[in-house]
């Protein structure tokens, strides 16, 4: 079958129209010395951004750059009210009851962090236990472990099953004992393994737990209502949903907020301060102290916009085309062993694989040769690598931009790389 047969394959029903909309993406108009697109398959790690994302940030540096919020003058009132219309596009985006439940950080991490320090520090006591999972990247393993070391904590982590699934009969196990928090994924960054995040959540709340999910994978690509989840906490990165780097956000619950303590000091954050004690602003300045990246949030606002004009139903059935056609096209491979669900239903737009008898490091350099670029390594998950018996992987992901064609030169490249190490 040829390039064009496999990949119309790919492209039958596809809601979105993947080649159009990758007209949209100034840098995947490139073309290197031989005339290639460029394939960009590691959207997990930091999507590319449209047009009018970087029309935005322009715009702002335009037209509108000042800070915010305390400047009386035309110039900084404009920029004060886009900053918080990003915020308003943000909050609709994920259904939040109002908008000062969403806290913009830098990203995932930060947000993650910040509710170790503040909620976690005010609430967390010697021999409480806070649960996470093996599964999980280090920006939800790491934060705690700092936390148990300082307060006594005890940690625990949910099993993966063989398949690349959280083991619930481990959670409920996990849950038995009354964790103080349950922290998680919706989707795993290294297996693309859609978690049920509301049973979860409706499971650790029934024994009391708060929880705090990690949305990072899932927000970007799936469509989210923080209110139906029923969470407590929700942290997800602008860069990886066609946003700025440098730009995130942490949604939580209105009443944690207003009970939590400021994650940093200094300028924004206050409502009045003197040489001894300060108060401190309401929610969610409080938690954004010091001059706040102003186009980041704008742009976040714009790509927010952009993914709901695509429909993040849309956005949702195209990468199960996508996902269908790859795990179909890598079945093909041989020696190629698959991590995670076998089924696109199961999983984000997510691929990690090995390639037997080749590093993965050297995969992903003969595939950057043919123009296509994914990740290799450990995907911030070391343990679950451990728990998968590998070292590292090579990880393709996949987003609005990206087509059959896409999948079939990942196939390809990695025909080459078998030949140049004769597996």
């Amino acid at each position: 079958m040829t390039t064009t047969q496999t990949a119309s394959r790919a492209t039958v029903s596809d809601p979105l129209d993947a080649a159009r909309v990758r007209a949209d993406f100034p840098i995947l108009q490139q073309e290197d010395g031989q005339g290639r697109r460029l394939a960009f398959l590691d959207s997990a790690a930091s999507s590319q951004k449209p047009a009018v994302v970087i029309d935005a940030l322009a715009a702002y540096y335009r037209e509108t750059n000042a800070n915010i919020h305390r400047g009386v003058y035309e110039l900084s009132e404009k920029a004060t009210a886009r900053y918080e219309e990003a915020r308003h596009l943000v909050a609709h985006f994920v259904n939040a009851a109002s908008a000062r439940e969403c806290v913009f950080v830098r990203n995932t991490t930060e947000a993650i962090n910040l509710v170790a320090h503040t909620w976690g520090r005010r609430n967390v006591r010697p021999s409480d236990l806070i649960v996470s999972t093996v599964m999980d990247h280090h920006s939800n393993l790491v934060p705690w472990q700092m936390l148990a070391e300082e307060t006594g904590a005890e940690l625990a982590h949910v099993r993966v099953t063989a398949d690349g699934r959280l083991d619930l009969d481990h959670l409920d196990e996990l849950l038995a004992r009354e964790p103080k928090l349950v922290a998680f994924p919706h989707v795993s960054n290294s297996l693309g393994t859609i978690n049920p995040a509301a049973e979860i959540v409706r499971r650790a709340k029934a024994v009391g737990a708060v929880t705090l999910i990690d949305g990072a994978q899932s927000v970007p690509h799936l469509p989210t209502d923080v209110q139906a989840l029923g969470c407590d906490f929700l942290a997800f990165s602008g860069h990886k949903m066609l946003g700025p780097m440098g730009s995130g956000v942490l949604f939580g619950r209105l009443e944690l907020l207003q009970a939590m303590p400021p994650f940093m000091g200094g300028g924004g954050m206050i409502r009045k301060v003197e040489l001894g004690r300060s108060t401190y602003a309401d929610v969610p300045a409080r938690f954004e102290a010091g001059t706040p990246a102003v186009a980041d949030a704008i742009g976040l606002g714009a790509a927010v916009e952009y993914l709901q004009g695509l429909g993040m139903n849309a956005v949702r059935e195209h990468e199960k085309v996508a996902t269908a056609y790859a795990l179909d096209r890598l079945g093909e491979v041989a020696g190629l062993r698959l991590f995670g669900p076998a089924d696109a239903g199961s999983r984000a737009g997510v691929i990690s694989f090995e390639l037997d008898g080749i590093h993965p490091h050297d995969v992903a350099a003969i595939l950057d040769g043919e123009g296509v670029a994914v990740r290799a390594g450990h995907h911030c998950c070391q343990p679950l690598m451990r728990e998968l018996g590998v070292v590292a992987t090579t990880r393709a992901s996949f987003y609005v931009y990206n087509t059959g064609e896409d999948v079939d030169r990942l196939v390809d490249g990695l025909a080459k790389a078998q030949r140049i190490f004769a597996v």
